[in-house]
């Protein structure tokens, strides 16, 4: 499996993210149960933004992680102030891979 660690920038009191954040969290409960998601979350420094890791096949590449990141309500509104995508190697691995 390939992992990916999606990074999300914007303000803690958005109306817009609030307002979206539903949508948001479905989407990602899909990715849950498509095997894709591994954790998500805010950061709870009162900053604003949050960090997504996901699984793809080890097949997958950066633009695939993008295009399926695309897909986030967050995203398709232009709801965040920032957004980096990038490879990961959890060297120290505590996810259970579903296929192994």
């Amino acid at each position: 499996m390939n992992y990916f660690v999606a990074q999300y920038l914007y303000a803690p009191d958005s109306e817009q993210i609030i307002e979206i954040r539903p949508a948001h969290r479905q989407w990602l409960g899909s990715l849950l149960d498509e095997g894709k998601l591994v954790g998500s979350g805010p950061f709870t420094d009162g900053l604003g933004g949050a960090l997504i890791i996901i699984r793809l096949p080890k097949s997958a590449t950066l633009t695939d992680a993008e295009e399926l990141m695309d897909n986030d309500p967050f995203h398709k509104a232009d709801a965040l102030a920032g957004r980096s995508i990038r490879e990961w190697n959890p060297v120290i691995n505590v996810f259970a891979d579903p296929e192994a």
